[in-house]
């Protein structure tokens, strides 16, 4: 199985008066201007997930929708496990569940949460201080079996940067 991890795009700071629930927070004019660019370079790149798991934070799920529409993703499905905070574990339990009925999963979250997922699939111990996934950044990793901690391989990462170049 291979999986996409992708961070949202940039979104508003946090401000209580706006948002008092942080997780309405959304995307930035510029952040949904620079995830379609993100998305068309990745749709050139990267497998087409058969699958997209998003955070239910705001943020997150429109950056999924931007990439459904650029990169051609499938509909997002909402993931608890991919909520800030939660344990990546929950999150490798999750897709362990799609094995085998899906090639290709696309996760879209935040961060820390998706430096530890990474940390946690590569090396077996969910480190935040590890992997530090910039804004519409993209990691590609490859599990041979089901997805376990300390099995994947990373294939490809891909700077936001470079994403909107290509």
């Amino acid at each position: 199985m291979e999986l996409l991890i992708l961070r949202h795009a940039v979104a508003f700071p946090r401000d209580p008066s706006r948002w008092p629930d942080d997780a309405e927070r959304p995307l930035t004019p510029e952040g949904v201007r620079k995830a379609r660019q993100a998305a068309a370079g990745l749709k050139r790149i990267a497998a087409r997930p058969a699958l997209v798991l998003t955070s239910p934070l705001v943020r997150a799920r429109d950056t999924a929708k931007i990439f459904a529409h650029g990169a051609r993703w499938p509909e997002a499905v909402e993931c608890a496990a991919l909520s800030p905070a939660t344990d990546p574990m929950e999150l490798l339990a999750e897709l362990r569940r799609h094995d085998g009925k899906a090639d290709c999963i696309a996760v879209v979250g935040h961060q820390p949460q998706l430096g530890c997922l990474l940390a946690l699939c590569l090396r077996g111990e969910a480190r935040p201080e590890a992997f530090e996934l910039k804004k519409s950044a993209a990691a590609c990793l490859k599990f041979e079996g089901p997805p376990r901690a300390g099995r994947a391989m990373l294939t490809a990462l891909f700077p936001p940067r470079a994403l909107r170049k290509i």
